[in-house]
């Protein structure tokens, strides 16, 4: 017997989009996006198409947008696909309007505004976290992309199970929520790290020699937040990791690349790049009132680089010792 619901995605930008796209594959799903930008809600609405975004692409008739924050009453299931700094601030507004049997899944990749997990500060009876190695224009064009979903067993199970059929996602799955959140912000941060060398040497060798020094870091920080080591294994792990950090589709590598040449970019303060320009700032700085800078030597030369006036070859000098 075939399951139907609701499922609102919380922003209608590039990813979020993406996303609607793919979750009206199947058919039993009813997918609205909700979105802040007037002109975006009419142009999906009107045209079939987030011209903004995607300009060339025409979305599935199925879609509909809206701005108005009472569908949020209506929703089976909330992606939340929003930048991370607002979403605390967005998830309060819409609480009194969200039934408890809905299940909301971050995909944002990054922290609230005051360094903690978005999961863990969202005032919502039903939370998950659901990230992994995809880019959203080959989500967009229907390519198979494969999550995490960190959160409940049973709400794994009754999400993969009514709302991905058909839909060419694939999931891996742990209890452990906090260890997907944490995934997905070292990720971008170590793109940077990666990037920088690349952009010096252009070799496959050093690419690898820094991306497993990476891995070892980030389960490291895994053991530093008391979670799962294992996370590192799924998609949100490594795969994340070398999808961001190998592929020059990605603005933190390119951040990377671009300062690994020379270039002067404002400690990669660009709307684009921010999540892993702060997490550089938070990490260092954490690991360094801990004491364990030793143990993090990627992360702590990337912070001298980026926020002490660290020169390029201290950095090299630095992550190849």
């Amino acid at each position: 017997m075939a399951h139907y619901q609701t499922i609102v995605v919380a922003g209608a930008g590039v990813f979020g989009t993406a996303m609607a796209e793919r979750l009206c594959w199947n058919t039993t799903n009813t997918v609205i996006i909700h979105s802040i930008e007037a002109d975006v809600v009419a142009d999906i609405n009107r045209n079939h198409r987030n011209t903004k975004y995607f300009p060339t692409h025409f979305l599935n008739t199925s879609i509909r947008a809206t701005g108005d924050n009472a569908i949020f009453a209506s929703a089976d299931y909330i992606l939340l696909v929003i930048p991370s700094k607002a979403i605390v601030s967005f998830c309060t507004s819409i609480e009194a309007l969200v039934k408890p049997s809905c299940l909301v899944i971050n995909l944002a990749k990054g922290m609230s505004e005051d360094g903690a997990f978005i999961t863990e500060q969202i005032p919502f009876a039903r939370t998950a976290s659901m990230k992994g190695p995809s880019f959203a224009i080959e989500v967009l064009h229907g390519l198979p992309t494969a999550f995490t979903f960190g959160g409940k067993r049973d709400d794994h199970r009754v999400f993969k199970r009514d709302c991905l059929p058909a839909t060419g996602f694939s999931l891996d799955y742990t209890d452990d929520i906090r260890s997907v959140e944490l995934m997905s912000l070292l990720k971008n941060m170590y793109a940077i790290a990666i990037g920088l060398v690349s952009g010096r040497f252009n070799s496959p060798n050093v690419d690898f020699l820094i991306y497993t020094k990476a891995v070892s870091e980030m389960r490291a920080f895994l053991s530093l937040y008391d979670c799962s080591t294992e996370t590192i294994f799924r998609y949100c792990g490594i795969g994340d990791l070398g999808l961001t950090s190998l592929n020059d589709l990605s603005r933190n590598r390119t951040l990377g690349l671009l300062m690994g040449k020379g270039f002067n970019l404002d400690n990669g303060h660009s709307a684009t790049v921010i999540e892993g320009s702060r997490t550089v700032r938070l990490m260092g700085s954490l690991v360094r009132e801990r004491g364990k800078s030793e143990e993090f030597p990627i992360v702590s030369a990337l912070y001298a680089l980026m926020y002490e006036g660290s020169s390029l070859n201290d950095y090299m000098q630095a992550v190849f010792s």
